[in-house]
């Protein structure tokens, strides 16, 4: 009679356990595309960078050549492109520095997710673990009482 007053429980607690399961499982699932998610948009933002850096090599190659034969024409050529040279470059910067901050959110946000994670991990473990600990409490009292 004992025995068999014990696995209805058993059967619950075990369901519930394997629930708990699933809800980690779900939420380590998340957390993986999460940070998937994240690593894809640092790649891209890396990749936009290395492609903005290619293209200002490009410009400033280009804007060299055309400052050599403004030297020859003239002077006062030559002033005008180095000034616009220099505006379009700073441009640039302040675009890669643009990129380099959202890499660096990209980041913290990722640590973020994956710290968010852990933390469920934990509360999940911890729920699983005093579920239990109620769960034998109560067969302890039961049978205390018998």
């Amino acid at each position: 009679m004992s025995t068999d007053a014990g696995k209805p429980g058993e059967a619950g607690a075990k369901s519930q356990i394997e629930e708990a399961e699933r809800q980690l499982e779900a939420a380590a699932k998340a957390a993986a595309e999460a940070e998937q998610r994240a690593e894809a948009e640092i790649r891209a933002l890396e990749a936009d960078l290395e492609r903005q850096r290619a293209q200002a090599d490009e410009k400033v190659e280009a804007l060299k050549l055309e400052h050599e034969e403004a030297l020859q024409a003239e002077r006062e050529a030559k002033q005008q492109a180095i000034a616009t040279a220099e505006e379009r470059l700073g441009e640039i910067e302040a675009q890669a520095e643009a990129a380099e901050q959202r890499i660096a959110a990209a980041e913290r946000r990722a640590g973020e997710a994956e710290a968010a994670v852990e933390d469920e991990k934990a509360r999940a473990r911890e729920a699983a673990a005093a579920w239990l600990r109620e769960q034998l409490e109560a067969l302890r009292r039961e049978a205390e009482g018998r």
